[in-house]
C-alpha cells in the first residue's frame, strides 16, 4: 500500500500525540487546583494567558524575527479568540460545573464536529472510510470514559458545565479548520506569540477581579506545581506542538488525537489507585489508535483532485 504524506510525516502525529497527552493530564491538574478553592477559573484562564504569552515572547527573542502581514495580524486576533480564549475559558468554566469524565466525553465531539466544518470551508470529503474511522475512535474513547470510576463529581450544574465545555470545543474545531492556512505561514513560535497576547489582552475585563480577589497565602508547594505544569506544560508547550501538526496534517486528523486524552486520564487514575487496568481498557485505547490511523489512511480533497486529474483522457 502507498503511503500517502501524512502516514510519512510522523513529526505532525509525534507533535499531536505529545500535545494530547500533556492535555490529557491537564484536567485532572487543574480540576484539582480549582477544588481547593484558591482561584477561579477565570483567574487560571488569565495566569494562563498571560504566563504563556511572556514565555513565547521570551522564547521568540531567541529566533529569527518573521514579518507579519497587517493582514494576518487581524486574522491572528479571530485565531486567538477561537483557538485559545473560547477553547480555553469555555472549557475550564465548565469544568469547574462539571465532572473531568462528563468533561472528556464532551471531547469525543471534536473529530465529528471538525470533519463537518473542514466539508463546508474546506470542501475535504466526508468518506466512509473517515467517518468509519472517527466513530471507531470515539467509541474506544466512550468505552475507556465508561469504564473509569474516577471522580463523577461536579462542583454544580452538570448540564450547563457540559454545555459550556462543548462550547469550548466548538471554537477549538472553527480553529483548526478557518485558520489552518494562517498558522501554516507562519512559525508555530511567532503564530503562538502574538495569539497569546491577543487572547491576554480580551481575558484581562473578565478575569482582572477574580485574580485581585486571590489569598495568596493559602498557596502550597502544589499549588505553585500545579500552576507551573498549567502554564508550561499544558499551555506553552501543547500550543506549540499544535501549529506543528496544523501544518502537516488535515484538520480531521489533528482533531482525532483528543481521544488520546481519555486514555491519559484514565492512566493517571490507573497510577493513583483510583481504577484497575484490564482487557476493556486495553481494546478501547487500541480501538482509538485504530480510528486515528484509518482516519490519515483516508483520502484527502487533494488526493481524490489528483486521481480524478489522473483519469482523464490526455490530449494527443
Amino acid at each position: 500500500m502507498k503511503l500517502t504524506h501524512e502516514h510519512r510525516d510522523y513529526r505532525g502525529h509525534l507533535a499531536m500525540l505529545s500535545a494530547n497527552v500533556i492535555f490529557g493530564l491537564f484536567s485532572p491538574v487543574s480540576k484539582d487546583l480549582l477544588a481547593s478553592g484558591v482561584m477561579s477559573s477565570y483567574a487560571l484562564t488569565l495566569f494562563r494567558m498571560f504566563g504563556a504569552a511572556a514565555i513565547f515572547w521570551i522564547a521568540s527573542a531567541f529566533l529569527p524575527r518573521e514579518h507579519v502581514k497587517p493582514r494576518d495580524m487581524g486574522l491572528l486576533f479571530f485565531a486567538s479568540l477561537f483557538g485559545i480564549l473560547m477553547n480555553q475559558g469555555f472549557f475550564i468554566a465548565g469544568l469547574s460545573m462539571t465532572s473531568p469524565i462528563d468533561a472528556s466525553v464532551v471531547t469525543t465531539t471534536v473529530p465529528i464536529i471538525t470533519m463537518i466544518l473542514a466539508a463546508f470551508v474546506l470542501q475535504e470529503p466526508i468518506t466512509g472510510k473517515k467517518v468509519s474511522g472517527i466513530f471507531i475512535g470515539a467509541f474506544g474513547a466512550l468505552m475507556l470514559i465508561m469504564n473509569s470510576r474516577g471522580d463523577t463529581t461536579g462542583g454544580g450544574n452538570h448540564f450547563l458545565g457540559d454545555l459550556v465545555c462543548l462550547l469550548g470545543e466548538l471554537s477549538f474545531a472553527i480553529y483548526l479548520v478557518v485558520f489552518k492556512k494562517l498558522v501554516s505561514r507562519y512559525s508555530a513560535v511567532t503564530v503562538m506569540k502574538w495569539m497569546f497576547v491577543y487572547a491576554s489582552i480580551c481575558s484581562v475585563p473578565f478575569c482582572y477581579n477574580d485574580v485581585t480577589r486571590i489569598d495568596y497565602s493559602r498557596f502550597t508547594p502544589e499549588t505553585y506545581a500545579q500552576l507551573a505544569y498549567i502554564v508550561v506544560f499544558a499551555t506553552f508547550v501543547a500550543y506549540l506542538l499544535i501549529p506543528i501538526g496544523q501544518q502537516r496534517l488535515r484538520p480531521t486528523v489533528v482533531s482525532m488525537y483528543t481521544y488520546v486524552q481519555p486514555i491519559i486520564a484514565s492512566l493517571v487514575a490507573v497510577a493513583v489507585g483510583q481504577d484497575h487496568f484490564g482487557w476493556p481498557k486495553a481494546i478501547a485505547a487500541l480501538l482509538v489508535f485504530v480510528g486515528v490511523y484509518v482516519v490519515t489512511s483516508s483520502k484527502s480533497k487533494a488526493q481524490m483532485d489528483a486521481e480524478a486529474r489522473a483519469r482523464l483522457p490526455r490530449r494527443s
